[in-house]
């Protein structure tokens, strides 16, 4: 890829990175819960979901969605309905441990990370960017194999995401270890963590694309 197009994705993808959204919002809510590993089990979810956007972006299935509307207000429909599913069983858990105490029982990382990998699958934010950004940067055209290009792309987006949402995962594990200690947090935990759920099914319902 021309050094230029190189750097001007980079400086999106770093848009993309900083802008808050589910997966930022989510990273910091298991960091503080369970500590900086959970916070990077979903930072390595979200890569993956990266990966799967990248690879259907660049062979046809971006387009699909930008000529029909509806496959897009699916998708974030089905966005809002996993997270509204995630804050009910927040809600009806009986100890779910955000900012819980070390020995409360914690979600497993496997469970973390296929919550991490379908949320970013159905997220919206990152849909709109692979649909009208991302085919944008490659070179459809025969001297220039796709695949490379794929490849490259993908490299520097994980790499700018792992950075800023790595670092949101370290700082929001040490704030959760300190805020463990005060008493009156464990009486709100589940409920913070179901409200972070909630708001985000709300805000993916009621959003739309520009």
């Amino acid at each position: 890829m021309p050094l230029e197009t190189l750097v001007l994705f980079a400086g999106a993808c770093l848009m993309l990175a900083l802008t808050p959204g589910p997966d930022m919002l989510y990273v910091l809510s298991r960091s503080i819960a369970q500590g900086p590993a959970a916070g990077l089990v979903s930072v390595a979810g979200f890569n993956l979901g990266i990966v799967v956007h990248a690879f259907a972006a660049a062979f046809g299935l971006a387009g699909l969605v930008a000529a029909a509307p509806l496959a897009y207000a699916l998708i974030q429909y089905a966005g809002a309905a996993y997270l509204a599913w995630l804050a009910y069983q927040t809600f009806r858990s009986p100890d779910l441990p955000f900012l819980a105490k070390s020995n409360a029982p914690k979600a497993a990382l496997g469970l973390i990370f296929r919550q991490a990998l379908i949320g970013n699958l159905l997220n919206p934010k990152l849909i709109l960017f692979f649909v009208a950004l991302f085919p944008q940067f490659l070179n459809h055209r025969g001297d220039r194999p796709l695949l490379p290009q794929v490849l490259v792309m993908v490299l520097v987006l994980i790499g700018i995401g792992s950075i800023v949402n790595g670092s949101i995962a370290l700082l929001g594990g040490r704030f959760g270890a300190f805020m463990r200690t005060r008493p009156s947090f464990q009486r709100v935990q589940k409920y913070l963590l179901g409200t972070v759920f909630a708001g985000l099914a709300v805000r993916l319902a009621l959003g739309r694309s520009n």
